[in-house]
């Protein structure tokens, strides 16, 4: 899809500025195709995100919506891009050092241990990666990349503006992460998490929806994720 200048200053005019307040994931009955077409999504977007270690106005704009089912959790992006840095490459593509893309962080019982990160570029590569632990006080840094949410889905389309990402993700597949404390979510359950995109364009930025307290760089600061709350 094409966004034009109406659209987007529609999702600006309906975006929320998220402080450290908890971020909301709106509950929908309607069906959602992931397709990249986002004139579907009918929770409101939030943003613009920020640099993630200092809060500034970033260079280009970037906006997320969250939304939920029983079955899925759905997430759409809206990222203004002026010079589009990527390609597309194999599924679990480091493309987090090369790439412009959007990314989700999302630990379901906030231990800061057993997280996901999914990530997409504008072309639809994506990866998606569990976390076990990233501190000495369980152990050091340990991940994996064979991990896989199975029936994860990604779609990014091109436009004139930038591009725009939507992923769905089953919670049935986040049941089987081990020692994730995953409970199926329903109105009124908290997450921590945090969303973000890399911007290798014409300066490179990291971004995030929430920026951290802490001025520490790095996306990997689980105990400062925001609260995501599941909401009608």
């Amino acid at each position: 899809m094409r966004f034009g200048t109406i659209l987007s200053s529609l999702l600006a005019i309906i975006a929320t500025t998220v402080n450290s307040q908890n971020i909301l994931i709106h509950k929908t009955n309607k069906k959602i195709k992931i397709d990249g077409d986002l004139t579907d999504w009918k929770t409101p977007f939030l943003g613009p995100f920020v640099i993630h270690n200092t809060g500034e106005s970033a260079t280009q704009k970037t906006f997320v919506s969250l939304s939920w089912n029983n079955k899925n959790l759905y997430i759409a992006y809206n990222c203004t891009d002026s010079k589009i840095v990527g390609t597309l490459q194999a599924k679990d593509s480091q493309i987090f050092q090369t790439d412009d893309l959007a990314e989700i962080f999302l630990d379901p019982d906030g231990d800061s241990q057993n997280y996901i990160e999914i990530g997409v570029n504008a072309f639809s590569t994506k990866y998606d990666l569990l976390l076990k632990c990233i501190s000495d006080e369980c152990g050091g840094w340990n991940t994996s990349m064979d991990f896989d949410i199975k029936g994860l889905e990604t779609v990014s389309k091109i436009n004139k503006d930038g591009y725009t990402v939507e992923i769905k993700i089953p919670f049935s597949s986040l049941r089987k992460i081990k020692n994730g404390g995953f409970s199926k979510p329903k109105v009124g359950t908290k997450w921590k998490g945090n969303a973000f995109r890399i911007d290798y364009g014409n300066t490179t930025e990291y971004l995030a929806l929430q920026p951290y307290k802490s001025l520490k760089f790095g996306f990997h600061q689980p105990q400062e994720f925001a609260v995501f709350e599941f909401v009608d």
